[in-house]
């Protein structure tokens, strides 16, 4: 590992330039960015249109704003103080924007770095370009819907129902492209985005200089907002729950999911109204809903069942099964043993996880046992002691596995369940009318 003093040797980092390639169907958005004498980027994005009007000058102005995001990749290397644009101009409120995302959004990163930045001097934006904002008119139809692969966007592709949508992927995997088609999506109506990084960023990683989680999301918001664009729709419909607005970290706004939270979702709202237009709507269709609710109504979705997958460490591999080894696998099994333990939950996941001792420790980090709860998109403390109690209380009479026995035997409370976390609705959101009906009526809300 690279010492912080041979770090800090790079305080530069330039956001140089970017081209935009056309092809038939197709853009190609290189990106060229540089830490400064150290190594120089070259990120690339490839997205199909079929918008037969497309203003060339808005679509530039829409990819360098990617870029203001997709530098975040590469600039946390070095944590250089000093950025520099030099393709392009922002004003005094887009840095501000930006900057609340690098600084929130890179708290795991921080935190897990052992770094500790001060919010107003731990990066200076410097602009050298001109001023390319450009924003038009644009009447668009039908909904983008994001597909990660996971019970959430499952649960989004079984109720939402608006026209003409389609699904909008980013590099593509094989469970991904199934979960659309188990939805009904054929070819035609999937979007997929190719996102390459360049190779310099893990050689860098390897030398031992700053390396974590980035704020994903954020930059799908977007990649997405072009793709949007680029199609003709109208929509960009995420499935984010309410439950990423908790921290990971307590006392602090360290999360994991800072880009997911309904914060950041009305921030970006705020400066595409201003800065990218106002025909186009960014919004997550799930987020009234916990990711209790959302297991709760994953698991009648039995079509996908054998399908999904949202374990990181299995998407590391071609197949991308579940590890059973991490917190993600932990979460999702926990979340869903009240309605599917345990026979189901065996032939998904390959085993019974309530028998792993080696997973107690994370069993109790997901509880809210220990003080930190794991840096992953996992719900909160108390869906997990609600679902886990739930369960317990179904197998009355039957013997209990290890991890439900030392729950029952140590946290047990029954009380847990007056809360009816089934039918709870949260009124921060950005749904229409039409959209809270398809919820409401999902979780039976005015039973």
């Amino acid at each position: 590992m690279k010492t912080i003093n041979d770090i800090k040797k790079y305080d530069t980092f330039i956001y140089d330039n970017y081209e935009i390639l056309y092809d038939e169907n197709k853009i190609r958005i290189n990106y060229f960015f540089e830490i400064v004498d150290l190594k120089k980027f070259i990120h690339r994005i490839e997205i199909p249109f079929c918008n037969s009007s497309i203003d060339k000058e808005y679509v530039n102005w829409l990819a360098f704003n990617i870029g203001l995001l997709e530098l975040v990749s590469y600039w946390k290397a070095t944590i250089a103080p000093n950025l520099i644009i030099n393709c392009g101009r922002i004003d005094d409120v887009q840095k501000d924007f930006f900057k609340k995302i690098y600084f929130h959004g890179l708290g795991e990163f921080f935190y897990l770095n052992s770094l500790d930045p001060d919010y107003d001097n731990f990066i200076n934006i410097k602009c050298n370009g001109v001023d390319t904002k450009h924003i038009i008119d644009y009447s668009g139809n039908g909904s983008l819907i994001a597909i990660g692969g996971g019970k959430d966007s499952c649960v989004s592709l079984s109720l939402y129902n608006k026209e003409n949508s389609s699904c909008f992927i980013i590099n593509p995997k094989e469970v991904t492209l199934k979960c659309a088609y188990t939805a009904g999506y054929e070819d035609k109506n999937i979007v997929e985005v190719k996102r390459v990084l360049d190779k310099g960023i893990i050689e860098l990683n390897n030398e031992g200089f700053l390396n974590g989680h980035t704020p994903f999301s954020a930059m799908v918001a977007f990649v997405s907002y072009l793709t949007a664009y680029l199609n003709g729709k109208k929509f960009i419909v995420l499935s984010n729950e309410s439950s990423a607005n908790e921290a990971n970290v307590a006392g602090t706004k360290i999360n994991h999911q800072y880009s997911k939270s309904y914060e950041f979702e009305k921030d970006f709202q705020t400066y595409a109204k201003e800065y990218l237009g106002r025909e186009i709507k960014y919004y997550s269709f799930l987020r009234p809903l916990t990711e209790y609710q959302i297991g709760m109504l994953f698991s009648k979705y039995k079509k996908f069942h054998g399908i999904f997958k949202s374990c990181n460490v299995g998407s590391k591999n071609e197949n991308w099964n579940w590890c059973c080894h991490c917190a993600k696998c932990m979460f999702v099994y926990s979340l869903l043993s009240p309605h599917l333990y345990k026979e189901e939950l065996i032939r998904i996941f390959g085993e019974d996880m309530f028998e792993n001792e080696q997973m107690l420790q994370t069993f109790e980090e997901l509880l809210g046992k220990k003080n930190v709860k794991p840096f992953d998109c996992v719900g909160t403390f108390e869906e997990v002691n609600y679902a886990i109690t739930k369960t317990i209380k179904n197998m009355e009479k039957k013997e209990l596995p290890l991890l439900l026995d030392y729950y029952k035997k140590n946290y047990y409370d029954e009380d847990i369940l007056k809360k009816d976390l089934e039918h709870s609705y949260n009124e921060n959101n950005s749904l229409d009318v039409q959209d809270e009906i398809l919820i409401k009526e999902a979780i039976n809300y005015d039973r």
